[in-house]
């Protein structure tokens, strides 16, 4: 066997500049990913080598099999700095809260402060605390490897210090892209790094044939290997430099292309580990098929507890098979050199030393259930592996950990030996949880197949059909597919009507299906009665969030009351993840109503019980309808982006990302994008009306009909009315047509319909007469404004809007309250009123603060048209153009960036000129002032301002 240096770096010579290169330029984040054995770690190590004495390198691992404790790899990577951290008194005080988690580190750390009793506040502290130890350490290089095995945890934590980095920090990652997935990204979706922050990816390939022959000759100490021996050995190892690594150690002549033939064997690397371990004893090899089958680094006690040796363990270091981790545990210095050997073992060893493991793992304080499950499964105990398996699930779903819980039970019905009787309980186990999840595609697939087969009871099968309707009509978005499940599980759960009173429940939804509001309140009222005598606190309290959910989704005045009396702080975790889901409806609903501050307070506890009880679906509603908040509000500076990333992060979760798509499709409505405010309306729900959330349909409805008006499309404008209060009417839920019953009203009276007109507001009236609804009452009066300026009678219209412009201040909605404002001052235009001028003037500048240009350019157009002079900012929120000839560097006024960004969007002059009210001409004057500023011939070369 050939005695050889170790890997040395080799074709990375690129990369290794830009990893230093980053890091130097703090706050930094190096994103290295690649494959297993293609030198991530290498690469970072030499990296690491270049960085100053005066900034610390802190190391941290994450690992294939985890148990419940998040942020562990950031943890690790902190626990030996004690040495670098001034006195506690010198410390943030935010740091004690740290203690508990750093037990090394306790005593050089401030007194742990009180309990929050806030699970988010409690997170969001820990992260804080992280962050100011960071700082007090000074200059630091955070390297987390294996990214690709972290919790959600870890990535929400490292999000966090990278969008509030410590001066001086460089954080490094490394992990494998292929277990990410084509859509997941390191830091997951919602990551978009700082302005601020040096960001840079840096993807590792196989080496090529030259680098392997470099590669093979440095580890040789040779630069005479035949061009045949160097082509052989890339054909053989993919170029994987670890696995050029082992071949090229197990070589006894290595040098020409026999000599790989000569070896015997395969020269992958099973085989070149197997040659290594050949060397070793007995005790030693023992010891080393111990560290294959634990998988994970340990301690020596418990691979001595699992069959090791002490003297074994030794010999293994001592030959390099095994290494020794910064936390004093053993195991194998790659993932893949560990499967090479574990592989090796025969099949009855392999299940004896399963069995030794788990023996060793049960008798510890605290047995690891999930390692257990893994290690019962290769044992071949199904039993055991069934026990564990579920524990392991169940004390993840107990501590919050939701996304653990599904990926036990996925696994476990993903293994094909999984008895055929087990498979229909597990399943409806995984169904409960996904309940509360995001994730449901593989759960409605499993859920289809146990449905397919004849194993289960009648019982068992109502249960299943039900969890399948659940998923279907809230996580998948398909209501139509779903609604149909859970009526049919209703009719078979005779005998168990706490299951049958969730699936009604579910029904009684006034949001969902077509059914009348009158049929929604009688299945709400049969669900009441069947868990009125039952003894199933969870169900109860499903049901209970059900009905306090109907109440407000209605703005029945007694909502409040019924929303009270919620068990938010009942012991049981189960009870409390239905109360998060009733807060999240609660939250959603009260946004709709127009009571903004009682929403807060809502979605404040409605985080807090989704955060503690690992309610991911119900956390997301919060945050997605967190998004029309701010719309609704008026907080529209940077609301495009953060509803971007949104939809990016519930892309699989379509139900709750038509609040996303609204928002986006009002904001483009605003600045005259047409295509694209289209196109997001129908994503919100009009592309399928009936399958989708009403409230969010119907004011996409009234989004939709102001795009026809703004477009000139009468016509289209009238149908689409039309269709959406047929909608709104056949429900019978008069309170969600406050974003749409104005704007129909305002289309029927532009096409001389005035009596339909006059008719849907008296209907409207009558709806919302007794409601909770802010934000219905002021859609009434601007409804009635229309109404009275399409019947001339501008005095009275002018009355209305009004009232409608204070109450939308109130709430408050700006933008609401501005287009309200709009209707006052053209009724008060139509009575000859001197002070319409201003007032228009004022409408145009708030409507620019908002970045609503077309609005504001409507209002312009109005005061051109009555003589009043209105001048522009110039180079307000300008982008900055390309030197002029002389040298002088111009930027845009701001009819100028409305222009380009319009020109960006590939508008043609004609379509620019009816967005922005102006002439051809005078658009077709302004392109070519843009072109000149910025320094480009060709409207497509101009780029959207920032």
């Amino acid at each position: 066997m050939s005695s050889v240096p170790s890997l040395a770096l080799v074709g990375r010579a690129s990369e290794l500049r830009t990893v230093i290169d980053v890091i130097a330029r703090p706050p930094a984040v190096v994103q290295v990913e690649g494959e297993a054995g293609i030198g991530k770690t290498r690469l970072v190590r030499a990296a690491l080598g270049h960085v100053p004495g005066d900034r610390v390198v802190l190391l941290g691992y994450c690992h294939q099999i985890r148990e419940p404790f998040p942020y562990g790899p950031v943890f690790e990577a902190l626990r030996d700095i004690a040495g670098r951290l001034p006195d506690p008194g010198a410390l943030n005080p935010v740091t004690g809260a740290l203690a508990g988690y750093l037990p090394e580190l306790a005593g050089a750390l401030p007194p742990a402060p009180p309990p929050l009793g806030d699970p988010r506040a409690e997170r969001h502290r820990v992260f804080r605390a992280i962050r100011a130890l960071l700082a007090a350490v000074g200059p630091a290089v955070l390297v987390i490897e294996d990214l690709h095995w972290a919790d959600d945890g870890t990535r929400d934590l490292l999000r966090f210090l990278i969008d509030q980095p410590p001066a001086g920090l460089a954080l490094v990652i490394t992990y494998r892209r292929e277990d990410h997935g084509a859509t997941r990204a390191s830091l997951g979706r919602a990551y978009r790094h700082h302005p601020e922050t040096t960001s840079v990816v840096v993807p590792l390939v196989p080496l090529d044939v030259t680098d392997v022959g470099d590669l093979a000759g440095a580890l040789l100490n040779r630069s005479d290997l035949s061009s045949g021996f160097v082509t052989r050995l890339h054909e053989r190892t993919a170029g994987i430099p670890f696995v050029v690594e082992e071949v090229v150690r197990s070589l006894r002549d290595p040098g020409e292309p026999e000599a790989l033939d000569r070896a015997g064997v395969p020269l992958l690397l099973r085989e070149a580990m197997a040659e290594r371990m050949a060397s070793l004893s007995a005790a030693a090899v023992r010891t080393v098929h111990v560290a294959a089958v634990l998988r994970l680094p340990a301690g020596e006690q418990l691979i001595i507890a699992a069959g090791g040796d002490s003297a074994g363990l030794g010999e293994a270091l001592r030959a390099g098979v095994l290494h020794e981790d910064s936390r004093g545990r053993y195991g194998f210095r790659h993932a893949l050199a560990q499967q090479a050997v574990y592989d090796a073992i025969p099949g009855p060893e392999r299940r004896s030393a399963h069995e030794r493991v788990m023996g060793a793992l049960a008798a510890m304080d605290s047995p690891p259930l999930v390692q257990l499950a893994f290690h019962a499964r290769q044992a071949g105990d199904i039993e055991s592996w069934l026990r564990h398996g579920a524990a392991a699930a169940h004390r993840a779903a107990a501590l919050g950990d939701m996304a653990l819980a599904i990926e036990v039970f996925e696994g476990m019905l993903d293994d094909p030996d999984l008895p055929e009787s087990e498979r229909g309980p597990l399943a409806l186990q995984l169904s409960k949880f996904a309940g509360s999840g995001l994730s449901h595609q593989r759960v409605v697939r499993l859920l289809r197949h146990v449905l397919r087969d004849d194993f289960l009871s009648p019982d068992a099968r109502a249960e299943a059909r039900l969890h399948l309707g659940l998923l279907l009509s809230n996580q998948a978005g398909d209501t139509v597919g779903g609604r149909p499940e859970i009526k049919a599980a209703v009719e078979e759960l005779t005998d168990q009507p706490t299951l049958a009173a969730r699936g009604l429940a579910c029904l009684a939804m006034p949001p969902w299906g077509t059914e009348t509001l009158d049929q929604h309140a009688e299945w709400m009222d049969r669900a009441e009665k069947l868990v009125a005598s039952a003894d199933n606190p969870e169900v109860a309290t499903a049901v209970l969030a059900n009905r306090a959910s109907f109440q407000m989704a209605i703005g029945a005045p007694d909502a409040f009351a019924v929303a009270a009396t919620l068990p938010i702080a009942d012991t049981r975790m189960s009870v409390r993840r239905e109360a998060a889901r009733g807060y999240a409806n609660l939250y959603d609903s009260l946004i709709t109503l127009g009571l903004y501050p009682e929403a807060e307070k809502i979605a404040r506890e409605g985080r807090r019980l989704a955060a503690e009880t690992g309610a991911d679906y119900s956390a997301y509603i919060v945050d997605v309808s967190a998004i029309r908040m701010e719309w609704l509000t008026g907080r529209w500076a940077g609301l495009r982006e953060r509803a971007i990333a949104m939809s990016e992060l519930v892309a699989d979760t379509p139900q709750i990302a038509v609040d996303v798509w609204l928002v986006l499709g009002m904001l483009a409505l605003a600045t005259g994008e047409w295509d694209g405010a289209a196109r997001h309306f129908h994503a919100a729900g009009l592309d399928a009306p009936d399958s989708r959330y009403a409230p969010v349909v119907d004011a996409a409805g009234g989004g939709m009909i102001e795009l026809h008006l703004a477009r000139g499309a009468l016509d289209e404008a009238v149908a689409e009315a039309e269709r959406a209060v047929a909608r709104l009417r056949r429900k019978g839920v008069w309170v969600w047509g406050a974003y749409l019953v104005p704007s129909a009203v305002n289309a029927l009276a532009w096409a001389g319909r005035t009596e339909q007109a006059a008719g849907l507001v008296a209907e409207y009236a009558a709806g919302v007469a007794d409601k909770i609804s802010p934000a219905a009452h002021a859609a009434l009066d601007s409804a009635r404004g229309a109404l009275a300026a399409a019947e001339r009678r501008h005095a009275d219209a002018a009355a209305h809007f009004a009232r409608a412009r204070e109450a939308y201040a109130v709430m408050p909605q700006p933008y609401a309250a501005a287009r309200a404002g709009e209707g006052e001052a053209r009724a008060m235009l139509a009575v000859g009123d001197p002070a319409t001028g201003a007032a228009f003037a004022e409408l145009a500048e708030r409507y620019g603060e908002f970045g609503a240009t077309h609005d504001a350019a409507r209002c312009r157009r109005v005061l051109r048209d009555i003589g009043v002079e209105f001048q522009l900012p110039r180079g307000r929120r300008g982008k900055a153009a390309a030197p002029s000839p002389r040298g002088k560097a111009t930027a845009l006024s701001q009819r100028e960036t409305e222009v380009a960004r319009l020109v960006a969007l590939g508008r043609t002059n004609k379509e620019i000129a009816d967005v922005l009210f102006l002439s051809t001409r005078t658009v077709e004057s302004h392109v070519a002032t843009v072109l000149r500023k910025l320094g480009v011939r060709s409207r497509t070369q101009v780029a959207p301002p920032a």
